[in-house]
């Protein structure tokens, strides 16, 4: 062993001073330098240069995630932790970082495509910016002799010239052309193909190329008005065509051959959001559920918020977090304060632990266990546009009214932005859905997986009512009034006990002072 090793550096070194004597012997030869030189001098192999990086695992059992975009290209050279790409699950939508300081070889995926948790998609040279290719070029090529005298000859050879009868007409032409092709391509910002997921979802939609729209956006990123501008100059000629046709000969105008036309099916693919969307309710379901609906009275909270905003209002008193307070933060305070009398609608239905643990004593009886959690995680149902989300908000029991209504609009402004994380959107332990601010008076919600009770909020509509104040019991006043309607797990959730939690989140609404007697 020790002699092949010794033989193969005599070899190397033989063919180092075979080059450097050829250098020396004619300037026109490259000096022959080998990438394997670092191996002249001793027998050790080298460290692997390319490292794959893996996709890891972001949670939430996601097996799967589309690439969204790419911030680097083959030839890049990356820090560590510099963002690599961006991917979207069925949750949310993730940055993905460097783990490695190199250069980028070789991109797994397209943007588009679906990367697999746990298989590589990027490699990464961690030896630096030095390319195959480079390396390549530095080694001398051997080259025939019969060759080296073609290439002497080809470059001594005199370059043909057009010839001097050649009209005006005939060389403005040439140089017009010439022109044209070197011509340098129009650049776009550095952020022109990228956008938030509604954005792209837009395109995909409208089958539009977002790297041929010009973005008007912060340094040139496309925005919906734009790929609408785009679509709008693509089709105009199109549509303007069959309208410029006379009808005056009695033929069916656009409309009426459309409306006279058989009827015409487009399939159009789920995006992410609604297969997400898809996924979720089918496995929801299957859970029996039960509807219980209720009127709330929200008079005195409409007082509480008016004196609350406009103390709000003043300079120096938001606190640095909210400066306006909306109605869902003391619903959502109500509802945990709710969970801490009744527990079960906090809880979730777990068989798969059960039967685990009746593994280990050889009895398997697949008996369901009702899981109780002590932190109250608040999921609000939002509509953004990529779709309806659910974000969470955390340990609801441990915040106060301002602190519940900084952390939904923090988590409202990355819906809409497109920029959740994973784990703004995990670990909900109940629901609190509000289709009023849209419409809708009754609504059924659908209880979601790993939960066992859902809270729908609809309208809130002023209605005539006889006074409560004792001895004015016959005069009619004005009530603010919006109902609540209750989604439960029926195989652990009985009609009374939803009742009654409900009863005490109505109480609290409509006496709102009360959670001034349970602040933390």
């Amino acid at each position: 062993m020790f002699w092949s090793h010794s033989s193969r550096a005599v070899r190397q070194q033989w063919r180092v001073y075979r080059g450097l004597g050829r250098r020396a012997a004619g300037p026109s030869l490259p000096l022959p330098l080998s990438p394997s030189m670092a191996r002249a001098f001793h027998a050790a192999r080298p460290l692997l240069a390319v490292k794959p990086v893996l996709l890891a695992d972001i949670g939430e059992g996601i097996v799967e995630c589309e690439i969204i975009q790419w911030f680097v290209e083959p030839g890049a050279r990356v820090e560590e932790f510099s963002p690599l790409c961006e991917v979207q699950s069925d949750k949310a939508s993730v940055e993905i970082t460097s783990r490695f300081a190199g250069v980028v070889q070789k991109l797994h995926y397209d943007a588009g495509e679906m990367a697999k948790v746990g298989k590589p998609f990027v490699d990464i040279d961690i030896q630096g910016d030095a390319k195959e290719e480079d390396l390549g070029a530095l080694v001398a090529p051997e080259t025939p002799p019969q060759q080296q005298e073609s290439k002497s000859k080809t470059t001594t050879q005199a370059p043909v010239r057009p010839p001097a009868e050649e009209t005006a007409a005939a060389q403005v032409a040439i140089l017009t052309e010439h022109e044209t092709q070197s011509a340098p391509p129009k650049v776009k910002g550095k952020h022109a193909s990228l956008a938030t997921p509604a954005v792209r979802h837009l395109s995909k939609e409208l089958n539009v190329d977002i790297s041929e729209i010009d973005g008007t956006g912060r340094d040139g990123r496309v925005l919906k008005e734009d790929i609408h501008k785009f679509v709008g100059g693509r089709d105009a000629p199109a549509t303007q065509a069959p309208s410029a046709a006379p009808s005056a000969t009695g033929a069916l105008t656009p409309s009426e051959a459309l409306a006279a036309g058989p009827q015409q099916e487009t399939p159009v693919a789920l995006t992410r959001t609604q297969e997400m969307m898809f996924k979720a309710m089918t496995r929801s379901l299957t859970i029996p559920h039960f509807l219980y609906a209720d009127e709330v009275d929200f008079t005195s909270l409409v007082e509480l918020r008016g004196r609350l905003n406009r103390v709000l209002s003043k300079a120096g008193l938001s606190d640095g977090q909210v400066s306006k307070l909306s109605y869902l933060p003391f619903i959502i305070k109500a509802v945990s304060m709710s969970l801490y009398k009744y527990p079960v609608l906090n809880a979730r239905v777990d068989v798969d632990s059960a039967s685990a643990a009746n593994n280990n004593n050889n009895n398997n009886t697949n008996k369901p266990t009702l899981v109780l959690r002590s932190q109250h995680n608040i999921g609000v149902a939002m509509d953004t546009p990529s779709g309806l989300l659910v974000p969470v908000i955390k340990n609801v029991g441990s915040l106060n009214i301002l602190g519940i209504a900084a952390e939904l609009a923090r988590l409202q402004a990355l819906a809409v932005a497109g920029r959740l994380a994973p784990q703004d959107m995990a670990g909900g332990t109940i629901t609190v859905s509000n289709i009023g601010n849209i419409g809708g008076t009754y609504l059924s919600p659908v209880v979601v997986e790993r939960e066992v009770a859902i809270l729908g909020i609809g309208r809130m509509r002023t209605v005539p009512a006889f006074s409560t104040v004792p001895g004015e019991e016959d005069r009619v006043v004005r009530r603010q009034v919006t109902n609540f309607s209750w989604c439960a797990d029926h195989r652990v959730v009985d009609g009374a006990t939803l009742a009654r939690a409900a009863e005490v989140v109505r109480s609290i609404v409509e006496e709102p002072d009360v959670m001034v007697m349970h602040l933390r």
